[in-house]
């Protein structure tokens, strides 16, 4: 939904610096998804173990906060296309790897009432790449996980969306995903509407 990978190397880079590491693209995309639980044992161990990995996950998630509350961008599309859905009564919801407090500050930059409801990582026992945050947004949606479609950038996701059963559409962000039966590949979110999604579908539908 949100721009939000700049704020993620900056975090992450302002972070590790005063332990005499330099973040780099690849530390980037190894960490990318989340859960931030992973990302704080992978700064420990880049730090050299300067300090526990809770203390740099809770470092990361208090910088990154922060930062978010400023102000970070949706990703071209993404307003427009939740909002037609909506139009055409289509149940949305936000699920994130990321604690209560990141996406409590993703929902104020567009809105509070944006999705009728969200899920983060507080709200399950395991979060993404398991898939239980995306089977209780369908169970809290009243849908069968099975006719649901999800939009994910990072492998993290991926996994977690092909684990529940739902259809996939994969918006890549520094990694790679392979279309399959059930999975489907774009570069942006300009690229979909309701129309595209409904011929999507049946393209789905027949490949099943």
């Amino acid at each position: 939904m949100v721009d939000s990978e700049p704020l993620w190397l900056e975090s992450e880079t302002e972070i590790t610096a005063p332990y005499g590491y330099s973040w780099t693209d690849q530390d980037q995309v190894a960490c990318l998804g989340g859960p931030l639980s992973r990302v704080g044992e992978y700064m420990y161990e880049k730090c050299d173990k300067a300090e526990s990995p809770d203390f740099f996950t809770r470092t990361l998630i208090h910088t990154q906060c922060q930062k978010m509350r400023r102000g970070t961008p949706l990703m071209p599309g993404a307003r427009e296309l939740v909002q037609e859905l909506q139009s055409r009564g289509v149940i949305t919801a936000l699920v994130s790897a990321s604690p209560r407090i990141i996406v409590d500050a993703v929902l104020e930059n567009c809105g509070n009432d944006f999705f009728p409801f969200s899920l983060s990582s507080d709200d399950v026992i395991n979060t993404k790449p398991h898939p239980d945050a995306y089977l209780l947004a369908a169970e809290q949606a009243g849908v069968d996980i099975r006719q649901c479609l999800i939009f994910e950038d990072s492998l993290t996701g991926v996994t977690a969306a092909q684990a529940s059963g739902a259809w996939l559409i994969a918006v890549p962000h520094l990694v790679v995903v392979n279309e399959s039966a059930r999975v489907r590949r774009i570069k942006s979110l300009e690229h979909v509407n309701y129309q595209k999604l409904e011929e999507l579908f049946k393209d789905f539908a027949a490949a099943i």
